[in-house]
């Protein structure tokens, strides 16, 4: 082979290296947030039709970047109705805007999220069984968790601190997001969203990065209302 194919070659090669490289999706963790259904109203312009629970429900299971580029819209097969998870995605991940679009909801996560996850995620069965394990049987239920450190919803005045240390507890001592936003009626701040992060192979909690900064409005002030 003479020297000039040797070069064509290797250039094609690094080519094919590069390409590769660029189609890679880049995060470093997997944020599990879950919304509680009130605020989540309550913050809304416009009021749910439909009532509420008192709970932390799923939001969705975001691969994320440290450096806040969270990959979005990733290329993946297209989003399938999996009919033998319905009834435990209605009542861990509905739709609490619209429970007539609960599958709406589902396919917009995957789409968005789910489409970037990669090992240990497999496809998107993986995905949502993943979710359903982590909120049910791994103990990642936030509602469970506050009311097992005797916090329980009831639209009175919290401090973040207690609310921070009764998640921290059983993260293994990592720090948790929260985000706040104010009732849309009352103008009071609640706790509308936790977000519970772990490493990119889901092995490990770990201290959820790039915290709502004080001046955004998704701040968590001192005392809140849960």
């Amino acid at each position: 082979m003479g020297t000039g194919m040797i070069y064509m070659v290797m250039m094609v090669f690094s080519l094919i290296l590069l390409i590769l490289s660029s189609s890679t999706v880049g995060f470093d963790y997997y944020q599990f947030t879950q919304q509680y259904q009130p605020a989540v109203c309550n913050s809304n312009p416009t009021p749910c039709k439909d009532p509420t629970d008192k709970l932390f429900t799923v939001h969705g299971l975001w691969p994320s970047d440290s450096n806040g580029n969270d990959p979005k819209y990733c290329k993946a097969p297209p989003y399938q109705t999996i009919k033998i998870l319905e009834p435990q995605l209605v009542i861990i991940w509905p739709n609490v805007l619209n429970r007539n679009d609960h599958e709406g909801f589902w396919r917009k996560q995957w789409e968005k999220h789910g489409s970037c996850a990669s090992s240990p995620i497999q496809n998107q069965k993986h995905y949502f069984d993943t979710v359903i394990k982590m909120y049910t049987t791994q103990k990642q239920n936030v509602s469970e968790i506050l009311s097992r450190a005797n916090i329980k919803p009831g639209r009175k005045n919290r401090t973040l601190v207690d609310i921070e240390n009764a998640i921290r507890n059983v993260i293994n001592n990592m720090t948790p997001k929260f985000k706040c936003q104010k009732n849309t009626r009352t103008s009071l701040t609640e706790l509308v969203e936790v977000g519970l992060c772990r490493d990119s192979n889901l092995t490990q909690f770990i201290n959820c990065p790039r915290p709502f900064p004080q001046g955004s409005r998704y701040f968590c002030p001192t005392n809140i209302q849960y």
